[in-house]
């Protein structure tokens, strides 16, 4: 039995999200049933992280095990042969040992979360980018954004379907920029609780449209109440950009 870690970009748009739902398609059925045409053998995808419908991912890491004698490089170009014409590739695929799992073993995981600030349509972006057409004050947007970095009870930003243990999370980043029409949202953390980083891009939102004060984001947080929550951004906008795992920090 062999272990295969995989690096997988997907676009969340026609996908119930990447965990496997009995009602509808996900971004892991479609992967266990390329690996089954494969190999014939059923599998199981493990992944750094869940997504929910529309979330998109660059580089998400999974894995699953594998009793078929095959090479790394010709497993990826079977899995992207029988993926097709689902919108998954996988970017990578190299063995790793049995002690390494792709949720358990990840030490920091980063999300990005792109709003289009224009008043036309969007084209290109349509679903993967949020659309808010009032001119947004970004750097209001920052400012206000530091008040949740750091180790915090989160409850205010957490979904009420949140299965976590505990809403206390340390948040090691939270950047706001501009880039031309676009607002780009950068974080990171050990782990996030479900709609946290949607919910955090909601009320910053409402601060760069000038509809809160910079000081309400630090407020809600401080509520520990999901009633005090602003506003949860749309999923669409929202893509998994890396997970980190020990001894891959020096790699490109």
């Amino acid at each position: 039995m062999t272990r295969f870690a995989l690096t997988i970009e997907f676009d969340g748009t026609p996908f119930q999200g990447l965990q496997r739902q009995k009602h509808g398609p996900s971004v892991q059925q479609s992967l266990e049933e390329a690996a089954h045409k494969v190999t014939g053998e059923t599998v199981t995808l493990h992944s750094a992280g869940r997504t929910d419908t529309g979330v998109h991912a660059l580089a998400m890491r999974s894995h699953f095990d594998i009793e078929k004698d095959i090479e790394p490089f010709r497993l990826m170009e079977a899995l992207n042969y029988h993926l097709r014409p689902d919108p998954i590739a996988v970017l990578d695929c190299r063995e790793v040992d049995d002690e390494w799992h792709a949720r358990f073993s990840c030490t920091g995981r980063s999300y990005e979360y792109r709003i289009c600030n224009r008043r036309a349509p969007l084209t290109l972006e349509a679903n993967r980018a949020w659309q808010v057409a009032q001119e947004l004050d970004h750097q209001a947007m920052h400012r206000a954004a530091q008040a949740l970095v750091g180790h915090h009870d989160f409850t205010t930003f957490r979904s009420v379907h949140c299965q976590a243990q505990s809403p206390v999370k340390t948040l090691d980043h939270l950047d706001v920029s501009r880039e031309g029409e676009h607002v780009i949202i950068r974080t990171a953390a050990r782990s996030f609780l479900h709609h946290q980083v949607r919910s955090m891009v909601g009320c910053l939102a409402l601060v760069g449209m000038g509809r809160w004060r910079e000081e309400q984001v630090g407020e809600a947080l401080l509520a520990r109440d999901r009633q005090e929550l602003g506003l949860n951004a749309p999923p669409h906008g929202l893509y998994f950009v890396a997970a980190t795992y020990p001894g891959e920090e020096n790699e490109k």
